[in-house]
């Protein structure tokens, strides 16, 4: 990956819906030579998804979680357990005093209260800590620098 491939990079996770030529101006290149190149990152896997960043509150998901999970087994192949409940968007197995974090975004925390119910469900889930997030300052993508 050379300069070019992260300035597109960085341009795409500015606006992922820019036209090529507006894309292929912004670093240098034409169209067509954007376009290649954009379709070259994502063969590749670099690029995985072309996704809308949409605010969640104003779809009715304004409280967010996350959520350190306990458990009594090895959760690593629990991934469908945890994919099963549409509420958390993300799971993550991890080393220390908890064994999975999860992120949960609800409209309610009588709504996150359910969710923390489900998690209990999943076989070897032996307990939840959850903190909810009061305020975001800033959420950043992965820079390609």
């Amino acid at each position: 990956m050379d300069d070019i491939d992260r300035a597109l990079i960085g341009e795409l996770q500015r606006d992922a819906g820019q036209a090529y030529a507006a894309l292929g101006k912004a670093v240098g290149l034409s169209a067509g030579a954007a376009h290649e190149r954009v379709r070259k990152l994502r063969e590749r896997g670099v690029i995985r998804h072309t996704t809308v960043d949409v605010d969640p509150a104003a779809l009715g998901r304004g409280v967010l979680a996350f959520v350190m999970v306990d458990s009594s087994a090895w959760m690593g192949d629990a991934a469908a357990s945890f994919a099963a409940i549409p509420e958390i968007q993300e799971a993550h197995i991890i080393a220390g005093a908890a064994s999975v974090l999860v992120k949960v975004r609800t409209a309610t925390t009588e709504q996150l209260q359910h969710v923390l119910r489900r998690l209990y469900a999943i076989e070897g889930v032996s307990g939840t800590q959850a903190t909810v997030v009061l305020e975001t300052f800033f959420e950043r993508p992965v820079s390609a620098d």
